[in-house]
């Protein structure tokens, strides 16, 4: 298994890309690979009743697999479903998921059927569950390392070197001591720098609602399996959007959490050191309930005893006013908008306003400014850290990352300065903020886009700017979708740039129809608590 797969030393790539696609596909149990005439045609696009239409999977897995994760832990926890019955059930529907979206990188089932049994004679022998996250299947974006198992990060030359030990990240020890399954790894772009689901390794992940459209990035893999109901809690990470982007893509829920929240000790990532826009993780799942469900439980196993960058912030209740005070972003002066989320954007805010909240308009003050800082934070080195990784086994540069490889090393005391830059800028924001009295969140587009095609995802520019903040924010499904009759531009349509422009080239109506519209919570930093309940009132009073 893991343990016995070859180095990458002296492999070419392409080489390497094949083999560890092999090694993909035969870890699928070969009475769970679906025959190719089995499989949807290519133009069905939207893939996600093929789970239950394939014959796989039988009443009561289509029953564990359709449901919460908060429902799942209850129901083992009372002994309803076995941990073992729980984790078959999803690693078969992962298993269907990725052969409809290629959203899969590392197969463990074998191992977590192991780890599922343990809890089960755990829970025979004691009458009790080992943790709150008891028998809950989580699947982990490709970065976090497991022992035995390789963290390619998207790139060739990590794709067959299974992780040591000593390497293993600390979120999977923690989720494993809180009674959790790990079962899958998923796919993210190179260096989980494009907010596109792509590599050289495994190829692209693409949207199970629409495969013509893109899942997002970089935790793509993620947002596909979870859509696709193969997962019931996955773990992604955000340095520019990458837990926010995918998730408004599927249409599902997720939180990026404030730096030092939750712990990203030992996770992969192709820019070691690069600390000026910390990256972080965060869960993504079919409800706010269930990321509650990650974010108590992992806060308050004191997270900051084993990653020494956590603060030490258990889990705090929260009771919100009746009545909140929402800023609106209607436009970061960047990208507009396209149709369908300005109209979800003006629908939301109608909606919290006629129930009794207050709205104001927020500016995009900064924010061009953050993004043109970012630009420069993550090419600092002059794109050297990505270019070795890529160099020690001959793999190309996607075009996709072409300023990885046309950017020169700006020197330390450059460096300095833009990150002296960064903080007085958020000093500025905290302080517009303070003189907003009473604000609790900002409502802003996610992304641009309800969700565009494969290739044509061109601007972070509506998430980057919290990563440069540092600010706890969720992506959240409005309960709006995509309208090819009433998303259109208008005639008078100006556009700010050459990226705007292209996007409203780019835009297909007829495409996106039906798509769920994602929107985004912002809250202050380190107020998780808080942005997530603000969400779920927000979602409850959408759906009444």
């Amino acid at each position: 298994m893991a343990a016995e797969m070859p180095s990458t030393a002296d492999t070419d790539w392409t080489d390497i890309a094949a083999k560890a696609q092999t090694r993909l596909r035969n870890s699928i149990p070969s009475e769970w690979r679906i025959p190719q005439n089995q499989l949807p045609p290519d133009d069905q696009l939207d893939v996600t009743d093929f789970p239950a239409k394939c014959g796989l999977l039988t009443d009561a897995e289509l029953k564990i697999t359709e449901s919460y994760a908060t429902e799942i832990v209850g129901a083992v926890a009372a002994g309803e479903w076995t941990a073992v019955e729980v984790t078959t059930a999803f690693c078969k529907r992962a298993a269907i998921a990725h052969q409809v979206t290629n959203c899969l990188t590392v197969v463990m089932f074998d191992d977590a059927l192991k780890q599922a049994k343990k809890l089960d004679d755990h829970f025979a022998s004691t009458g009790k569950t080992l943790g709150p996250l008891h028998g809950l299947p989580v699947s982990l974006k490709d970065n976090f390392n497991i022992p035995r198992y390789p963290s390619s990060v998207g790139f060739c030359a990590w794709a067959l070197d299974p992780v040591s030990k000593e390497k293993e990240s600390t979120i999977v020890g923690i989720l494993c001591d809180l009674g959790a399954v790990a079962y899958v790894k998923t796919n993210v772009p190179t260096a989980m720098m494009i907010a596109e689901s792509v590599n050289n390794v495994y190829g692209r992940t693409v949207n199970p609602l629409n495969r013509n459209l893109t899942s997002g990035g970089s935790s793509g893999g993620e947002s596909a399996l979870i859509a696709m109901k193969g997962s019931p809690l996955g773990v992604g990470t955000d340095i520019g959007g990458s837990l926010r982007i995918p998730a408004a893509c599927t249409g599902i829920f997720t939180i990026r959490p404030s730096f030092g929240r939750y712990p990203h000790f030992d996770a992969g990532t192709g820019m070691g050191g690069q600390e000026s826009i910390a990256s972080v993780h965060g869960p993504m799942a079919r409800s706010v309930a269930d990321l509650r469900l990650f974010a108590e439980n992992v806060s308050n196993y004191g997270p900051w005893l084993k990653d020494p960058k956590c603060i030490p912030l258990p889990y705090r209740s929260i009771e919100l006013k009746s009545k909140l005070k929402f800023a609106v972003l209607w436009d970061n002066g960047m990208v507009h908008p396209t149709p369908p989320v300005a109209r979800a954007l003006k629908e939301v805010a109608a909606k919290l306003k006629a129930n009794g909240h207050e709205i104001v308009d927020w500016s995009a003050d900064g924010h061009a400014e953050a993004m043109n800082l970012m630009g420069k934070l993550f090419v600092a080195d002059g794109g050297q850290s990505i270019r070795k990784i890529l160099e020690a086994s001959g793999e190309p540069l996607r075009p996709e990352m072409q300023s990885y490889g046309e950017s020169k090393d700006v020197g330390v005391y450059e460096l300095w300065q833009l990150q002296k830059q960064r903080t007085a800028l958020a000093k500025r924001y905290l302080d517009r903020w303070a003189a907003c009295e009473g604000l609790d969140a900002i409502l802003s587009p996610t992304t641009p886009y309800a969700a565009p095609k494969n290739g044509d995802f061109k601007t972070v520019s509506y998430t980057g700017v919290y990563n440069i903040l540092d600010s706890s924010a969720t992506s959240f499904p409005t309960g709006i979708f995509a309208d090819k009759e009433k998303d259109v531009y208008e005639s008078g349509f100006k556009a700010y740039d050459d990226v705007d422009e292209a996007t409203k080239n780019d835009y297909d109506a007829a495409a996106i129809h039906g798509i769920p519209v994602s929107l985004q919570l912002i809250g202050r930093r380190l107020e998780e608590e808080k942005i997530l309940a603000i969400t779920e009132k927000v979602v409850q009073e959408l759906a009444l």
